[in-house]
């Protein structure tokens, strides 16, 4: 009998035993080492000053402005298995995943759109449940205040290398975070987890907003965040979903409804108000309303996880969708929105480079 390597967890198979080595990486144990955990002395000045070493000495670090902070470097077989982060979780502060010695990143994306929470701004007062927003999914939970997890199960052959970019160019970037992986073998059918961070702001009259495109090898397409931003009165999100596949031209494999469909729900979320939702697999998780002052539009953040029903893909891949209102004689209003998506797939590498990550003021939530 082959020996269960501890990957692809489930209630059908916690119980067996495996070979597989559990790590962890931490500011307490930058290098995930065994029984290289709380080693850091108690300072001086310190709150673990009376108690002396091991008491919580090292909890979280400070990443200089303009600084790359190696989160996490672990040589292979293995693969992540969950991730906790707080601290700075804004549009400043950039994640980065590269596999393998690959010289472009395989994750590209700011570090809370990558927790599905596009709109996240530490300035904004904790008193305002709006700008807090909880998920409640499968691969990825948002807890208050910002407590961002990741259960997405990324395997590598050789090696990980995680970073975090701060790109603020006056001040720290503060990180509590717990990167938690195995090591292990990994099967020869294992594909390597990719995230592609995009933002379109406004998009251009009659333009369709791409979420993904590039994309070469053979795979599958697991999820879609996007940030929503409405520039215009009335219903926003008439247009559709569409997934060219494999050669596919001017017309896709996959063409979805609308908006609101694809995430879930259904006639424009209309039941007098904007509901919010949070489920295993899809969600409308965050509305930001117009408070008569300062917030001038309404906000959205909504999630999509192919995981019971993966977009399997051979040789490419791209993914839009139309923004599309309503306006005077039941005509289709192209709109012109603040738009950012992150997309989630599996591929064999090499990968295609991603587009060129956008400087930090067009990234900024305006």
């Amino acid at each position: 009998m082959n020996k269960f390597n501890g990957l692809n967890l489930s209630l059908g198979n916690l119980s067996l035993l495996s070979d597989a080595k559990t790590r962890s990486i931490s500011s307490e144990n930058r290098s995930g080492g065994k029984g290289k955990g709380g080693m850091a002395p108690a300072a001086p000045e310190g709150p673990a000053r009376d108690l002396g070493d091991g008491w919580k000495c090292h909890a979280w670090d400070a990443i200089q402005p303009g600084e790359v902070f190696e989160l996490a470097d672990i040589k292979g077989p293995g693969a992540i298995q969950s991730m906790w982060i707080t601290g700075s979780i804004c549009r400043d502060v950039i994640l980065r995943i590269y596999w393998d010695k690959q010289k472009f990143p395989s994750v590209e994306c700011p570090l809370g759109d990558f927790f599905a929470s596009p709109w996240s701004d530490p300035g904004k007062p904790n008193t305002m449940p709006q700008f807090y927003p909880q998920v409640n999914s499968l691969p990825v939970a948002v807890n208050p205040k910002n407590g961002m997890n990741c259960f997405w199960e990324m395997p590598f052959r050789k090696h990980c290398r995680m970073t975090l970019e701060n790109r603020n160019p006056k001040d720290n970037a503060r990180v509590y975070f717990q990167v938690n992986y195995t090591l292990t073998d990994i099967p020869e059918n294992s594909a390597y987890f990719h995230a592609q961070f995009r933002r379109v702001n406004p998009l251009p009259y009659k333009e369709v907003y791409t979420i993904l495109d590039g994309v070469k090898g053979h795979g599958h397409y697991v999820g879609t965040v996007m940030g929503w931003g409405v520039n215009n009165s009335n219903w926003w999100g008439e247009g559709e979903i569409k997934f060219f596949l494999d050669g596919d031209k001017e017309f896709p494999t996959i063409c979805g409804t609308g908006t609101e469909d694809y995430f879930g729900g259904s006639y424009n979320w209309d039941i007098g108000e904007y509901k919010t939702y949070t489920t295993a697999f899809l969600g409308m998780h965050q509305v930001i309303r117009p408070d008569g002052l300062y917030n001038s539009q309404h906000r959205h953040s909504m999630y999509r996880w192919h995981i019971m029903d993966p977009i399997r893909l051979e040789q490419d891949l791209k993914v839009t969708i139309q923004a599309l209102g309503w306006r005077k004689e039941g005509r289709f209003l192209p709109g012109q929105h603040d738009i950012c998506s992150v997309a989630y797939w599996y591929q064999t590498l090499p990968a295609t480079p991603f587009p060129q990550l956008p400087d930090r003021d067009y990234l900024e939530i305006i």
